[in-house]
C-alpha cells in the first residue's frame, strides 16, 4: 500500500528520486493488451531489448473479450473481400474512415492507414492470426460462425452510402461463435514473446520517471506489493487502456457514458496510462467521446422497425450501425425511447431477452394510449412511415430498401429502450494526443521525449461514437500499436 500512496499516475517521478533501477531495458511497454503486443513484437523485431508491464496475471487486455473483429480494407481489397467479388479502393475506404471519425477525424492518421490496411492485414497473418477467409452476408454484431469477412460498420447506410462506395471491411478471426478476441490476444502475445518480450505479469505501473530536461526515462511499477524502477533506454510506450472503469473520470470527461450499465473493458481500463501521460504534459483529445451500443438485433428482423421518441417521432435510420442508433437513443429527450414493430418482426434481442414489452395493441392508436403518448402522434408517424415505405421511400431518414417495410400486421408492439429498461454496453474514444508513429504530444503539439502512446490510452482512428464499426479499435490498436513500437525502438 505503500508504493499507492507515495506514487501516482497523476505525478511523475523524478529521477534524483530513484533509488536505483530494479531492471534496465531499451523499451518499456506499459499494457499487454493489442497495441501492447503489437508495439513489443516490433520493437523486438527492430532489435532492441523489451520489457512489458501488465496489471493482470494474463495478456490481452479488454481485446481478448472483443469479437475479434479487425477493420481494413483499400488497395483494391484484401485478398479475401476480392475472393468473395468486393472491390474496395482506398480513396473509398479513406472517405469512409473520414465520415466515421466525425468532426475530429484525423486526415493525417486515416490516409496512412487506408494506405496500408491490406498490408497490415497480411501482417496479422504472417505473425499466426488465424483467419478462415469466408464470407457471411447478412446483418451481424459479431459472426456466430468462424467465417472471416461481414459488414460491420454503416457502409450501407445513409449517409457514408452515399459518399463512400460500401464494402464489407470487418475481418474476423476464425473462432465458432462470440469472442474470437481471445484468439486474436493469445496469438499476438504468444508472438511477443517468443521474439524475446520480457513480460512481467501482476506489474502495476503507477508513475513515469523523468530526467532533469524532462525526458521520459522509466517507470515506476509495483510487483508483489513493491515498488520497482524500470528504466527504458530508448523509450515508454503507453498501451494502457482506456478509462471506462475509472467511474469518476468518466464523470468528469464523459459523463453521457454513465447511462450504459456496463463496462466493455477487463476491468483495468482505469484512465492510469492516460493520467501518466497528463502527468508530464501531455494534451488530450476527444475524452468526452464513447461508443455505446444496446440490445437492438439480432434477430436482423428487429432492423425493420422504428424507434420513436416521447413525442412520437422518429430519430434515426434503423439499418444504421447498432452503435450509432445507440447514440440517438441515448440523447431522447427524458431518456424515452421505444422501438415499434409488428407481429411479422416481432422478436426478443439475442442480447437481452427480458427486454421490457412496454405496450401491446390491435391497433396503433392502443399502442399510442398505452404508452401514453400525446393523441395522434405516433400514429401519424407510422401511418406516414407506412404509406412511404409502402411506396419503397423514406424521404426523412433514408433507411435503405432492403430494411423498409410498412408496420401492418396486428398485433403491433412497442420494446422499451427507456432510460433503466436496456443494458447499454460503452468504452471511451478519448485519449492522449499522439503522432501516428505515437509519439505523445503536449499542448503545442510538441512531441515529449521517451514517451509514446498506442490503443485506446491514445486518441487513434476511432473518435465519433456515432460512427463508430466493428473492428475499428482492434485495427487501430494493433497497426499503430506496431507503429509506436518501431518509433520507441529508433528513440528520439
Amino acid at each position: 500500500m505503500l508504493a499507492d500512496k507515495t506514487y501516482s499516475p497523476s505525478r511523475a517521478c523524478s529521477l534524483a528520486a530513484v533509488p536505483g533501477w530494479d531492471l534496465e531495458t531499451d523499451v518499456v511497454v506499459v499494457g499487454f493488451g493489442a497495441a501492447g503486443a503489437c508495439a513489443a513484437i516490433e520493437a523486438c523485431q527492430a532489435g532492441v531489448e523489451v520489457v512489458v508491464l501488465e496489471v493482470a496475471g494474463v495478456g490481452g487486455g479488454s481485446a481478448s473479450l472483443s469479437g475479434g473483429e479487425v477493420y481494413v480494407g483499400g488497395n483494391g481489397g484484401t485478398d479475401v473481400q476480392r475472393e468473395h467479388g468486393f472491390e474496395d479502393a482506398t480513396e473509398d475506404f479513406r472517405k469512409y474512415l473520414m465520415l466515421a471519425g466525425g468532426p475530429a477525424a484525423d486526415a493525417e492518421r486515416v490516409t496512412i492507414y487506408a494506405d496500408n490496411g491490406v498490408a497490415h492485414f497480411n501482417w496479422l497473418r504472417e505473425q499466426g492470426v488465424p483467419f478462415k477467409g469466408t464470407y457471411l452476408p447478412g446483418k451481424w454484431i459479431e459472426p456466430p460462425t468462424d467465417d472471416t469477412l461481414l459488414w460491420s460498420g454503416n457502409e450501407k447506410s445513409w449517409p457514408y452510402l452515399e459518399q463512400a462506395r460500401p464494402a464489407p471491411r470487418g475481418h474476423t478471426v476464425q473462432f465458432v461463435g462470440w469472442g474470437g478476441g481471445q484468439v486474436l490476444m493469445e496469438t499476438l502475445c504468444a508472438r511477443a514473446e517468443e521474439l524475446g518480450a520480457q513480460v512481467r505479469y501482476d506489474s502495476r505501473a503507477l508513475a513515469l520517471v523523468v530526467d532533469e530536461r524532462q525526458r521520459v526515462v522509466g517507470v515506476v511499477t509495483r510487483e508483489a506489493g513493491t515498488p520497482r524502477f524500470v528504466r527504458a533506454r530508448r523509450g515508454v510506450v503507453l498501451c494502457a487502456g482506456g478509462f471506462i472503469s475509472n467511474t469518476a473520470m468518466v464523470q468528469r470527461f464523459a459523463p453521457a457514458a454513465l447511462e450504459c450499465e456496463l463496462q466493455v473493458s477487463a476491468g483495468n481500463d482505469d484512465g492510469a496510462g492516460i493520467r501518466m501521460g497528463m502527468s508530464v504534459g501531455a494534451a488530450t483529445l476527444n475524452m468526452q467521446e464513447f461508443f455505446a451500443t444496446l440490445p437492438f438485433f439480432p434477430p436482423a428482423s428487429l432492423v425493420k422497425g422504428i424507434f420513436i421518441n416521447e413525442r412520437g417521432q422518429r430519430f434515426v435510420n434503423e439499418d444504421c450501425y447498432h452503435g450509432r442508433v445507440a447514440h440517438h437513443v441515448l440523447r431522447q429527450p427524458n431518456g424515452r425511447a421505444w422501438l415499434l414493430v409488428d407481429n411479422e418482426i416481432f422478436g426478443r434481442p439475442v442480447i437481452q431477452e427480458d427486454i421490457q414489452v412496454a405496450a401491446v395493441g390491435e391497433s396503433w392508436e392502443e399502442v399510442e394510449q398505452e404508452l401514453g403518448l400525446p393523441a395522434g402522434a405516433l400514429v401519424h408517424t407510422v401511418e406516414e412511415f407506412n404509406r412511404l415505405a409502402a411506396q419503397g421511400h423514406d424521404p426523412y431518414f433514408h433507411k435503405t430498401a432492403e430494411w423498409l417495410r410498412p408496420l401492418t400486421e396486428p398485433p403491433f408492439a412497442a420494446l422499451s429502450y427507456c432510460k433503466g429498461d436496456f443494458q447499454g454496453h460503452a468504452f471511451t474514444l478519448g485519449g492522449l494526443a499522439t503522432r501516428p508513429g505515437g509519439e505523445v504530444l503536449d499542448a503545442d503539439a510538441q512531441p515529449i521525449a521517451g514517451l509514446y502512446a498506442a490503443g485506446r490510452t491514445a486518441c487513434g482512428l476511432p473518435r465519433w461514437g456515432e460512427g463508430y464499426s466493428s473492428g475499428l479499435s482492434l485495427g487501430d490498436s494493433t497497426f499503430f500499436g506496431r507503429l509506436a513500437g518501431r518509433s520507441a525502438a529508433a528513440g528520439d
